[in-house]
């Protein structure tokens, strides 16, 4: 029996219709990693040999953990205005 304006099975409708959104979502995932081609066995930038593990975990990576790091934070944009301090200078 519908409680309310919802039809009987609209839940599991709902739970189906999640699901096969979540499945497309990983396989679009899977499909881009394997897109990306194999890993580097030495680091682009440096030439440091990437552990097997590394290549195992991040297909297609080719840079190592230290040059990714340095390369993903100077891609991280700068802090924005201080926000609280600017409240503050409102209310004097």
């Amino acid at each position: 029996m519908a409680g309310g304006w919802a039809r009987d099975d609209a839940v599991n409708d709902q739970i189906e219709i999640s699901t096969a959104e979540a499945i497309a979502r990983a396989r679009q995932a899977a499909a881009r990693r394997a897109a990306q081609g194999d890993s580097a066995k030495h680091c682009a930038e440096c030439d440091e040999p990437i552990p097997e593990a590394r290549r195992m975990a991040q297909p297609g990576v080719k840079l190592c953990v230290a040059c990714q790091s340095g390369h993903d934070h100077s891609r991280r944009p700068a802090g924005g205005p201080n926000r609280r301090a600017s409240k503050d200078a409102l209310l004097k």
